[in-house]
């Protein structure tokens, strides 16, 4: 199974961006999305950020995955 998380940006420096998410912050490879900019929510898989959502659905998205892990 494969999942992405919404994860915030932090940094950006060429192609690469820092994003974070639970005080965990990771290095992201932005070349699918050139238009990404400090402060959106991307969606992150493999090391790479693969979509661009706004500030809510990466909240509920989040919100859902909260509860998903608190029934395991």
């Amino acid at each position: 199974m494969c999942l992405a998380l919404p994860m915030r940006v932090i940094k950006i420096k060429d192609k690469e961006g820092t994003v974070e998410l639970g005080g965990v912050k990771r290095k992201v490879n932005l070349q699918l999305l050139a238009e990404a900019n400090i402060g959106d929510y991307l969606l992150v898989h493999a090391g790479f950020a693969i979509q661009k959502l706004d500030e809510e659905e990466a909240e509920r998205t989040l919100s859902f995955l909260k509860e998903i892990t608190k029934k395991l």
